[in-house]
């Protein structure tokens, strides 16, 4: 065995013989992107909280599609910062995975709501008790 092939030999048996170190295709975040990813979740959880406490906009609903913008924005935030989802690691099955339980979970919301809000308007209306005999 020459000098070559057994340094060779020793790098593919010390990691698991495939030759490269790349965990499986998984993604590891730096402390820098933590950091990052830490800092945008504290902002993103603080600018809805001030603007529901401060009342600073009057209209309720803005107030509401805003905290839920910002929800959304924040949940991006944790899957590329913290769970490293991204179309790089596991060949991409991890985004594919991703996307598919994002479709049942708002097909599964939008039509819950649906029928809660038809439901609501096709009730009998409700009669006054009180002029009863």
């Amino acid at each position: 065995m020459t000098t070559d092939s057994h340094a060779e030999s020793q790098i593919l048996h010390s990691d698991g013989g495939h030759g490269h170190d790349d965990h499986g295709g998984a993604a590891h975040g730096s402390l820098k992107s933590y950091l990052i990813g830490f800092g945008l979740s504290v902002i993103l959880t603080a600018v809805p909280f001030w603007l529901v406490m401060t009342g600073t906009i009057a209209d309720k609903a803005v107030t509401a599609l805003i905290v839920l913008v910002l929800a959304a924005v924040q949940i991006v935030v944790h899957m590329v910062y913290f769970l490293h989802m991204n179309t790089r690691s596991e060949n991409g099955w991890t985004m594919m995975a991703m996307i598919f339980t994002v479709v049942m979970v708002v097909i599964a919301l939008t039509g819950s709501l649906w029928v809660m809000h038809h439901l609501n308007i096709n009730m009998m209306p409700m009669h006054d008790m009180s002029q009863m005999p």
